[in-house]
């Protein structure tokens, strides 16, 4: 598959973090580790962040209830409706970091030998600087086929 690496500022993004992740932990372990430490964050995160959402919906559903009451305009959109569909993906998404986390538990059942572990800092220095990895290739599309990317500055 030779296909020549993108270099828009995101996958460029993609490719150093890619890269500095293997180099810096380039065992099975650190990538359990690193992977779960990851998912944690994140879950962390989105879980407050739902959670303020849905203390802030609640006292302004009463709120926009009345204006929307009060309101003849139909045709501005409700800010509840945009914060109850943030709620909605968040809640989503949520559920989809709790059945990760399930299937990660499973990783740390697995342990090799220091052998197979030398085996993985041997080649982590392999992959690490390749553009063209096959792993690299993938999430590079899946990268571009996602609408919401992060900030494009």
């Amino acid at each position: 598959m030779p296909e020549e690496p993108c270099q828009c500022p995101d996958c460029q993004r993609f490719y150093q973090e890619h890269d500095r992740l293997i180099r810096e932990r380039p065992t099975l372990r650190q990538q359990q580790e690193l992977n779960w430490a990851a998912l944690q964050s994140f879950r962390t995160l989105a879980g407050r962040v739902l959670e303020d959402l849905q203390k802030q919906n609640i006292s302004k559903t009463s709120d926009n209830s009345m204006k929307a009451c009060m309101s003849a305009d139909t045709e501005e959109q409700d800010p509840s409706i945009t914060i109850n569909q943030a709620i909605a993906d968040l809640e989503n998404i949520n559920a989809h970091l709790y059945s990760i986390e399930a299937l990660m538990e499973r990783i740390f059942d697995v342990k090799v030998p220091e052998s197979i572990e030398n085996k993985f800092r041997e080649l982590a220095g392999e992959l690490a600087p390749d553009p063209l990895n096959i792993d690299r290739l993938r999430l590079n599309r899946l990268l571009h086929q996602t609408p919401d990317l992060p900030d494009k500055n």
